[in-house]
Parts: structure tokens; sequence; C-alpha cells
């Protein structure tokens, strides 16, 4: 004879049994795992052979006295850091670092926020130009660097020839340490402005139209919508800009090596690294040491941009 159960909810539900959960790995799970690792392992072991292995290695590295080429090495700790903290180049390496990654992240966003106003206008030609902006970015840095050395070239450069044309005379890039700073910061923004210049042009083509058209029916004119409207809507795109930009100009080295062989003025902390490891210096632990201090700062910069400057972003 069957009960019938009458009560209350909770005792209705404690007489139903509840449902069996599936297996925690299932076949299709399993198969979606095994599927996951065949594609991501390969990756993965690159990044820790060729990324963090080095990584590590570098770290090691920068507490040992170690000449480039030798077999032997002693390990002296924390001495590499504080040789370069407390030796008088280490202001000037700084500051020289410090400069050239304002001046070139800053340049090329201005810049290139301005191109791309220029480039995103509804007229002929658009197509050839913004080729024609973005082409040196992907041309290589040592030739540009060397098309660049001749026309800066204070004997026999084109740069040099027009300005004897009118009576003045050249200035000394090459051999002043200010003006070679102020030299490669010219080339190394013209370069990578097209970079920036197409991706605040992706940027302004995303803009919702309606909102611009309303602006403009309540009569603001071009500035105002510029400022009001299109700088906060693009600044995802701004601060992505930020960080990549950011990231390239405190790798730069090509055209430093190119342009300037030796460093005069434009010894930024990974040109320094490359002199002390391969220049005459023949320092491999002391540069080890230069290119950690680089990765921090880097690590550092990039978890502020994220902790605080990502605050400013408006998303849509």
């Amino acid at each position: 004879m069957t009960r019938q159960l009458t009560g209350s909810p909770a005792a209705t539900a404690q007489a139903v049994p509840a449902p069996r959960r599936r297996g925690r790995w299932s076949g299709r799970t399993r198969r979606d795992f095994f599927v996951f690792l065949a594609l991501a392992l390969p990756n993965l072991a690159l990044i820790a052979v060729f990324t963090y292995l080095p990584l590590i290695n570098n770290m090691y590295y920068s507490t040992l006295d170690w000449t480039l080429g030798s077999t032997s090495a002693t390990v002296v700790g924390i001495e590499n850091y504080v040789t370069f903290f407390t030796s008088s180049d280490a202001p000037q390496v700084l500051g020289t670092t410090l400069i050239f990654t304002v001046v070139t992240v800053g340049g090329s966003m201005v810049l290139g926020l301005l191109v791309a106003l220029a480039l995103n206008a509804k007229v002929r030609g658009t197509t050839f130009a913004r080729s024609a902006v973005f082409a040196p970015y992907v041309l290589s840095g040592v030739g540009v660097g060397l098309v660049w050395l001749f026309i800066f070239d204070p004997g026999y450069g084109v740069l040099s020839w027009l300005l004897r044309g009118i009576g003045q005379q050249s200035p000394q890039w090459i051999n002043d340490p200010k003006l070679s700073l102020v030299m490669v910061i010219i080339v190394y923004v013209w370069k990578n402005l097209g970079y920036c210049a197409v991706v605040y042009l992706a940027g302004l083509q995303s803009l919702p139209k309606d909102v611009m058209e309303a602006a403009s029916l309540d009569g603001a004119n071009g500035v105002r919508r510029f400022m009001s409207i299109s700088v906060p809507l693009l600044s995802p795109t701004t601060f992505f800009l930020l960080i990549t930009t950011m990231i390239s100009s405190l790798q730069a080295f090509d055209l430093i090596r190119i342009m300037t062989p030796l460093g005069n003025g434009t010894s930024t902390l990974i040109y320094e690294a490359y002199l002390q490891a391969f220049g005459a210096y023949n320092r491999a632990g002391y540069s080890a040491a230069i290119s950690v201090v680089l990765f921090a700062i880097l690590l550092i910069i990039t978890v502020l941009q994220l902790r605080f400057v990502e605050r400013k972003v408006h998303y849509s």
C-alpha cells in the first residue's frame, strides 16, 4: 500500500531524492581538456623556454662578476646593482631613458591622433595616404636609420646641403650629445607615427555616429565634439597605445645602434646594457643587472597603468 506524502514543502523536498550529478570528468569534458592541452602546451613550452627561462637566467647572471665568454664567474650578490645606482653614469642613463620614452610616446600618440583625424576625412586619395603613413612602421629599423643618418650628416647630408643653400651652417647632429638624442627621437617618432595613426583611425571609425549627429544638432562645433565626445570615447584606444608604445620605446634599440653606435648622449637602459656586455667593457654580469632594472621598470609601469590609468578608461 502506497502512502501519499503530505505536509510541509520541507518534508516533501526531503522525501524526493535529489537528481544525481553527472560525473565531473565526463567523456566530452576529458576530450575538451586534452584538446586544450594539445593546443596550449606547445605555446606555453615556447614561452617558458624562450621568455621565462632566459629571464630567470638573466637574474642569476646579474649576481655574478662575469666576463662574457669566460668559463668562470664570481658570485657578488647585489654588488652589480649597487655599482650601477651609485655610478656617475646612472643619472644620465636613467634621464636619457625617461626623456626618450616620454617624448617618443607623447609625440607618436599626439601626432598620430592628428594624422588619424586627417585620414578620417572623406576625400580622394585617403587610401594611398593611409598606406604611405603606415609604411615607415613596417620598414626595417636598420634601413630607416641609415637613410636618416645620411639626411642628418653635418658634412654631406641632405639637410646640410639645404642649409648651406640658404647660407646656414648645419648643426652637429651626430657629434653633439644633446642633438644626437633629438635626432634619434625625431626619427623614432616618424617611424612609429603610422602605427598610432592607424590604431586611432580604427577607433575614430568605430565611434557612434548618432552621438556625433546629436551633438551637432545641439550646436556643438567640431572642436567641442572632438574634446567632449571623441576623446573620452577613444580612451580605450589611448590606453592600449599608451601601454604598447611605452613598452616599445623602452626597448628601442635598432635606431640608436645605427645612428649613434657609441651611444653619445643616447644611451638608454637597453643600449647601456648592450654596450656593457658587447662593447669595450665586456661586463656581462653588470649588463644583466641593468637588464633586470629595465624589466623591473617595465613591470612597475604596466602594473600602475592597469591599476590606476585604466580607471579613466570609458568602455562603451
